[in-house]
């Protein structure tokens, strides 16, 4: 039966010396190529057609148009080609039992048996080194476990030919190859050999492969053809030819704005056809005008356009420069204010650095070593902290003469209220007497006067010491009394609103200061230095009235 499979096969291996055309001769694959209608692309070694004809419906340009990546037939997993093992992990071969024999794994520690190049569309494989007692009944029971087998050509020197239905069959058998093949359990040397197993030659499989390439450049070529006329512009109308309706309507449609430009393509068709003669140059010409001066008036709409263009990006860039300028200024005042403040804690940070020198006495020279100059200097700072001093006690003055004439004015107040209660008090006696009420409801009248006159007193001196009037007040004295009582040598204005400043950035000295001069028993003013380092400092002395007390 196998015979006679092999005889209807025909010859299937091919030796070098019966093949005319060598696959490392790239003249013999060019002249194949040419007879096949295909374009010769490659060597020996390389594919014979281009990738984009391997796969059916493949298409070069699909991963442009979906952004699919092309897939190539011939690489290892993605085609024709079976992945092949990977490199860095060593494959471990074990034995194989068969009904007629036993297949045993080739020493790990050798080389992997050399195979030689794989020829395109190959199916069969050639099969080296089987014992002389093998038939194929045999070859067949250890080799049908790679996939289907067509055909088998055995050969009396011990080696024979096997073509398979698939091409990833063959690379399973490859897998066989080195294995030592024992018959049964016995030790002859007929009944045991080392196989050879390597990729064969075959008109066959030579011949389908050429039709499957084929097959797949005709489908290439029927798709690219879709394509192209898929994406070949329609034809444009066809138009019709002059007659004097025609011209007539044309005339019409010139004037038409919507029209306009279908018209003067046909216009200017019938001119280059030479449909202008003498009968209808009168009409022609009269379209040559209309579309002469539409144009006209289209040229002129544009330049109005392109005025109203120009003077829009006129007012673009007034507008913008506009807020340029304004965001400029508006970062210019956020940097002064900026500068000013950081001006004025390097300010205060000079000053401390100044008398903290003065209290370690780095400072302190006596006046005789100094020259004239530095002399004067010196006294020109001394009268102007004498000139600070006397601005600061005529200040002091100003708001002692408005507390005392505050006080008179109280003062009045209060002996006009007197004098009502008296004459209250007085007319309340009249009436007790007039009506006979005795001694003891009068001792209530003047009890209830003096409380009256004491009641306003407390309400006189509550209005002058003028208490905390928000809780914002209430919470900045107790921050300020905490800063000031861990400096006990005291703070200049300047130094504690930098402070300040950091947690609202809204306060100012001023507020600062009018705060701390309307509680004179937790805050006191004191001026330190002499000449140019003569400052005012404030310093918390309200445990101080508490010792005293």
């Amino acid at each position: 039966m196998m015979a006679a499979a092999a005889d209807g096969l025909g010859s299937i291996a091919i030796d070098t010396t019966q093949l005319n055309m060598s696959v490392t001769d790239p003249t013999a694959w060019a002249t194949a190529m040419n007879n096949l209608g295909m374009v010769p692309v490659g060597l020996a070694g390389q594919q014979l057609v281009s990738d984009s004809i391997c796969v059916p419906g493949f298409d070069p340009s699909l991963n442009m148009m979906t952004g699919i990546t092309p897939i190539n037939p011939m690489i290892p997993g993605m085609g024709l080609v079976p992945p092949p093992p990977p490199t860095d992990i060593s494959v471990v071969k074990e034995i194989i039992h068969c009904k007629s024999c036993t297949l045993f794994p080739p020493n790990p520690n050798l080389p992997p048996p050399s195979t030689r190049e794989r020829p395109p569309g190959c199916k069969t494989v050639f099969v080296g080194g089987l014992p002389e007692n093998a038939t194929e009944e045999i070859i067949q029971e250890v080799f049908e476990q790679c996939g289907d087998i067509t055909a088998i050509r055995k050969s009396k020197k011990n080696f024979c030919h096997i073509r398979f239905a698939e091409e990833f069959m063959v690379d399973k058998a490859i897998y066989l190859s080195g294995y030592r093949m024992r018959l049964g359990s016995s030790t002859d040397k007929k009944d045991s050999g080392r196989l050879h197993v390597d990729f064969a030659q075959a008109r066959d499989d030579f011949y389908e492969w050429e039709c499957k390439q084929r097959m797949l450049a005709r489908e290439e070529r029927h798709r690219r053809k879709l394509e192209e006329d898929r994406l070949r512009p329609p034809s444009p109308p066809a138009i019709m030819h002059y007659s004097e309706h025609e011209a007539t309507l044309l005339a019409e449609k010139l004037k038409d704005d919507s029209k306009f430009s279908e018209a003067i393509t046909v216009l200017l068709t019938w001119i280059e056809r030479g449909e202008v003669n003498r009968r209808s140059a009168n009409q022609f010409y009269s379209m040559v005008q209309s579309a002469n001066s539409h144009v006209r008036r289209l040229m002129n709409e544009k330049a109005n356009h392109e005025q109203e263009m120009e003077q829009a990006k006129e007012n673009f860039k007034d507008a913008l420069t506009g807020i340029l300028t304004q965001s400029l200024a508006a970062q210019a005042y956020a940097l002064k204010e900026e500068n000013d403040s950081l001006r004025w804690q390097l300010d205060a940070y000079r000053n401390e650095v100044e008398l903290l020198k003065q209290e370690k006495g780095q400072l302190f020279r006596p006046e005789e070593n100094l020259p004239k100059d530095q002399q004067l200097q010196f006294l020109q700072q001394t009268m102007q902290g004498m000139q600070q001093q006397l601005l600061t006690i005529q200040e002091e003055l100003k708001n002692k003469k408005s507390e005392l004439e505050h006080a008179k004015e109280e003062q009045s107040h209060t002996q006009a209220l007197l004098k009502v209660l008296q004459e209250q008090l007085k007319s309340a006696k009249e009436l007790a007497e007039t009506n006979g009420h005795s001694h003891e409801d009068a001792n209530e009248i003047n009890v209830l006067t003096v409380a009256l006159v004491n009641q306003d007193r407390e309400n006189n001196t509550e209005k002058r010491t003028q208490g905390l009037k928000s809780e914002k007040e209430a919470l900045l004295i107790g921050i300020i009394s905490t800063f000031l009582h861990v400096h006990p040598f005291g703070a200049n204005i300047e130094y504690l609103w930098s402070y300040m400043q950091q947690l609202d950035s809204k306060i100012s000295a001023n507020e600062i200061e009018m705060l701390l001069m309307r509680l004179p028993r937790m805050f006191k003013q004191e001026f330190t230095g002499v000449g140019a380092t003569l400052e005012k400092r404030w310093k918390f002395c309200a445990f101080e009235g508490i010792k005293t007390t």
